[in-house]
């Protein structure tokens, strides 16, 4: 809920800054400002590896054919 205020509050103040701003700046500030109504993007938590969990390549190492 604190965050939904804030984005509102930033909102406000983007757009008013947008509106006494010269075109460039005004597009930018509007394009920013509809991010803030937006909120957070809806991401999917990443999946945990376990540290065991090795992989082993098929590489081998050069240096030890000596």
């Amino acid at each position: 809920m604190l965050d939904d205020q804030f984005n509102k509050q930033r909102t406000t103040l983007v757009r008013d800054l947008a509106s006494r701003a010269d075109p460039f700046i005004k597009r930018r500030l509007l394009d920013l400002a509809s991010r803030y109504e937006k909120g957070p993007p809806n991401t999917k938590p990443l999946p945990i590896l376990s540290l065991n969990d090795q992989r082993t390549s098929d590489r081998s190492d050069s240096s030890d054919a000596d």
